[in-house]
């Protein structure tokens, strides 16, 4: 903390800066998890255990005189890349192109409405889209199989991302890039557009986004809505055209529901592939149960359950995983 302190001090007392500061948040979560399921035939359990994690980050922020804004954070728990690429390895494709060594740190510079952000952030489809899930699990298990980040090419290069927007009158457009290291292939590039308003009685929220790289593309819409009664719902839909001969179009649906009264929010979604990585027939799908209730001052007991199903190459398999634990947040 001493450290912390002192590099505010002197970053507040520099020449030239208006206002500067460092701030310092973090997370941490104890319970317990188990499952079980089958893979074609074999059974797989996942013995019951204790789940612990903590994540630090640092934030950095300042001002100039002429009152461009710049800042970056680094979260330390991925910094060191472990599990930045656990959705690369998912055959449902949420990161089908996914290879990525990025983690954990972005850099952003802004001038008004205007925002030019660079390294682990979301491309223009997800930074546009959301996400069908509502509700939180302290090891995620109310995702699964058929869930969908809409991360669509992000991390198919060395996962840095340069992500520009600019907001107006409710709208934000979103501009990305991801470029290859090596200059073997073409960038990634995105394209979104993300819209609220407030109607009577409920906010409703529009995403569209798009992305390309090489011959393939995909593109997603999204669509969700909060009511003051506190009932949530949103729904999503992708498409990816891998751009090979003789491969079909991967396509996704997902669905959330929720609901929020006082401490307690309860959330279900259901999402499905089809034609999983561009092979007909295909499939990926699941559901999921989040039940969190807040205790205040940043803990939140949360239960999580998801229930997957897949047909990948004609051997089917199913899943399914829990947790119960605390989540704090600092």
């Amino acid at each position: 903390m001493k450290h912390i302190l002192l590099a505010t001090t002197a970053l507040v007392a520099s020449a030239g800066i208006a206002s500067a500061e460092i701030e310092l948040s973090g997370s941490a979560e104890m319970g317990i998890i188990g499952g079980s399921g089958e893979v074609g035939g074999v059974d797989v359990d996942i013995e019951t255990q204790f789940h612990t994690d903590i994540d630090v980050t640092f934030t950095m922020s300042g001002e100039t005189d002429n009152g461009l804004t710049f800042g970056a954070s680094i979260d330390l728990d991925e910094s060191d890349n472990d599990g930045a690429d656990n959705n690369g390895t998912d055959p449902t494709g949420s990161r089908a192109f996914a290879n990525t060594t990025q983690g954990g740190e972005t850099i952003f510079i802004a001038y008004g409405a205007a925002k030019l952000t660079m390294g682990d952030v979301d491309g223009a489809l997800d930074a546009a889209m959301k996400e069908a899930i509502i509700g939180s699990a302290i090891n995620d298990d109310h995702e699964h199989a058929g869930y969908n980040g809409n991360s669509g090419f992000d991390g198919g290069y060395d996962g840095q991302i340069a992500q520009f927007s600019y907001a107006a009158s409710g709208f934000t457009g979103y501009l990305s890039v991801e470029l290859d290291d090596f200059g073997n292939t073409d960038p990634i590039w995105g394209l979104g557009v993300a819209y609220s308003t407030e109607l009577a009685g409920l906010t409703l929220g529009v995403g569209l986004g798009y992305q390309t790289v090489e011959d393939a593309s995909t593109w997603g819409l999204s669509v969700d809505t909060t009511f003051n009664n506190g009932i949530q719902a949103i729904l999503n839909y992708s498409t990816v055209d891998f751009g090979v001969a003789g491969a079909e179009d991967q396509k996704h649906f997902g669905l959330a529901l929720g609901y929020t009264m006082n401490a307690l929010t309860i959330g279900v979604n259901y999402g499905k592939f089809d034609d999983v990585l561009g092979v007909d027939g295909d499939t990926s799908k699941g559901f999921g149960l989040a039940v969190d209730y807040d205790l205040g001052g940043g803990a939140e007991v949360q239960f999580g359950y998801g229930k997957s199903d897949m047909d990948i190459g004609g051997v089917e398999s199913d899943l399914s995983t829990w947790s119960l634990g605390v989540a704090m947040s600092f």
